[in-house]
Formats: C-alpha cells, structure tokens, sequence
C-alpha cells in the first residue's frame, strides 16, 4: 500500500529513506536507519520487527542480502510483506512477498532501491528511479523529494494519498533530517512546504546539536541564532522560491 526509496548518497555518505502511501502516518511505520550503517523500509503488512531487527543486523555489518534472508526466514507471514535494504556498502536487496497486492515489485540503481505494492503500474517505481537518477545535482533530501514527486505524478498508490516521510541519517544513530506529513490530501505537496520551512532553522539546529564527534554541541545562544540565520540565508539563495 506504500512506495518508497532506501538509498545512499554518495557524495555525502548519508543514507536515506523517503516513504508515501494512502494510509496514515507512515513515517512512523516504515522508514528505519542508522548512520554509517544503512537503511531499511518495511512495507505491505508491516513488520516492525524487520526495521528493529534489521538495525541490529546492520550494525554487525551484515550485508543487505543476509539481512533480506535472516528477517524473512523467522517470518510465517514473509509473503505478505515488502522490504528493502541498503547496506554500509551501499549494497541492495529486496524482497516482495507473493501475496502483495498487484502492482508490486522493486527496482534499483546504484546505492538507490524503490519498491512498491499496490501501485497504479510500475512506472511509478520506475519513473521514481528515473527522477532520482536524473537530480543528481540536487542536495540529497531535495533528490528524495523530487524522486517521490515523480512516481505521484506516474499515478503513485492506486487507492489515493493521505501521508509521506523523508528520513535521512548523516553520521549519527539519530535522524539529521526527519519531515513527515501524516493526513493530508495532498501529502507531498505539504512535505514540500515543511521540506522549506526545515531549512529555515530546523537543519543547522540538528548540525549543532550534540553529536559523537561534538558532545556537547553548540550551547551558545548566541553562536547558535547566527549559525541558523547563516545557513538559512545561504540555503535561501540556492533555492529561490517559485
């Protein structure tokens, strides 16, 4: 009932997964990750699990196909579920059950993979794939975005739209970027607001907040409001409204 991409971007390491469905409040059901170790989407029937469990994978450095493998074995339910992986390697698996409700299926390119199930046709997979590939250009939450946006206009879930999420991790357990629209009739839309008003104080407050490399953080006030002014300016003139 869901598409989304699981992927890693190479110019920065972050891994990423970016989520919409007619249902609601997806972001809290699919999308799991960790910096430096991957990314997970658990999908059709969610299995909760796959994202805790796979996590744990992940961080004893288990290759995607492995994790695709152990989580799907211990599961009775396996052929009504969707899952998708992407390792430390920026490795891909994927797994759609036989039960999952047409279209369903998966494609991938390089450090990228995008799964869905009940899907108007599996241009919205591959026309998602095609954007993403195609905004190479782009920061890599803006890539995931735009990617999402072309597999909506392809004709997206078969049912409708209600929610959509972007999650990303930079380098840390903790997400550095994380939007989502719950219940909405136009999700994307409205994640594309929330994607603006996030760079307006949102993003360099997470880049100041306490970190493994930083563990106190930025704790001046002050230094604080001039970085988020700073970047908020700078981010402002690289992405001119309208």
């Amino acid at each position: 009932m869901t598409w989304s991409i699981v992927a890693r971007d190479a110019a920065t390491g972050a891994y990423g997964v970016a989520v919409s469905t007619c249902a609601f409040a997806v972001g809290s059901r699919v999308p799991y990750g960790g910096g430096r170790i991957g990314a997970i989407a658990t999908q059709a029937f969610v299995n909760p699990l796959y994202g805790v469990d796979g996590l744990r994978l992940l961080q004893e450095g288990r290759s995607a196909v492995e994790i695709i493998a152990t989580l799907t074995a211990a599961d009775e339910g396996r052929a009504h579920r969707q899952l998708h992986v992407i390792d430390r390697e920026g490795k891909i698996a994927a797994h759609t059950g036989s039960a999952c409700i047409d279209w369903c299926g998966a494609v991938h390119g390089p450090q990228i993979s995008v799964a869905g199930n009940m899907l108007a046709g599996p241009q919205v997979i591959e026309e998602t794939l095609k954007a993403y590939i195609a905004a190479s250009a782009l920061d890599f939450d803006e890539r995931l975005l735009v990617a999402l946006e072309a597999g909506e206009k392809a004709g997206g879930d078969k049912r409708g739209r209600q929610s959509c999420a972007i999650r990303i991790w930079a380098g840390e357990p903790m997400p550095s970027f994380d939007i989502r629209v719950d219940d909405h009739a136009g999700p994307l839309a409205e994640l594309r607001r929330l994607w603006r008003i996030a760079h307006q104080r949102y993003v360099p407050f997470q880049q100041a907040s306490p970190s493994r490399a930083r563990p106190a953080g930025v704790t001046d006030r002050a230094e604080l409001d001039r970085l988020c002014t700073d970047y908020a300016a700078a981010w402002n003139a690289r992405h001119p409204e309208g």
